[in-house]
């Protein structure tokens, strides 16, 4: 194989969380006065950090979100969560390669380590993340975009960033890994392809990214 480190993105590459999250982001703004749609949240959310969310929210309208806002949207998405959530079709087999080839991989992810936490003791895949393989944007000082997160997983597992990989399915994701001088491989599962073109390479199936790392 020809990286020395893989690092994956949690929501939509792991687990098939992103459907729920934005459904009920789109459905919170609603309700608060911020009109979103599900497609709007897709659009402008997805792959982000929350910080993003009060950001955009202040630069269109001028209003705060309320002080509790990522309080109360964690406690519907992880109910929600809870009752729902499923890994990625295949990402499971990927994971079992990964071990049987002693290839190191880690997550990185802008959830928070909360949600990360929650969304794979949901799933199951709580097995194959010990705490030393998990990264969150609350770990630096930037979400991406910025390469700040991907760089600082590298660093902490001790593996140069042009030998990594990044798996990503956001375009914010595609960004921050070309910015930190990752290759990344781009999941078009929920995302047009032509939103992830900054991709070394793109894949629509998980089942597929196996063969794609041999």
């Amino acid at each position: 194989m020809r990286y020395d480190l893989i690092l994956f993105d949690n929501d939509g590459v792991l687990v098939d969380s992103e459907p729920i999250s934005n459904r009920h982001l789109a459905a919170y703004l609603t309700e608060l006065g911020h009109p979103t749609t599900y497609e709007d949240s897709i659009r402008d959310y997805m792959g982000a950090a929350l910080h993003r969310v009060h950001d955009l929210v202040l630069e269109r309208t001028g209003e705060r979100l309320p002080a509790d806002f990522d309080d109360v949207f964690h406690a519907r998405v992880f109910a929600a969560f809870e009752r729902e959530l499923r890994p990625v079709a295949g990402v499971e087999g990927v994971l079992e390669k990964l071990a049987a080839d002693g290839m190191p991989y880690c997550v990185a992810s802008s959830g928070s380590h909360e949600r990360i936490r929650v969304g794979h003791r949901a799933t199951g895949l709580d097995r194959w993340f010990e705490d030393d393989r998990i990264f969150s944007s609350q770990d630096v000082g930037r979400g991406k975009p910025a390469p700040d997160l991907f760089l600082y997983a590298a660093q902490r597992m001790g593996v140069a960033p042009e030998r990594c990989l990044v798996v990503e399915d956001s375009p914010l994701g595609v960004r921050a890994a070309v910015a930190a001088g990752m290759d990344v491989y781009g999941f078009t599962a929920m995302t047009p392809p032509e939103k992830l073109a900054g991709a070394t390479q793109l894949f629509s199936n998980m089942g597929e990214l196996a063969d794609l790392l041999v």
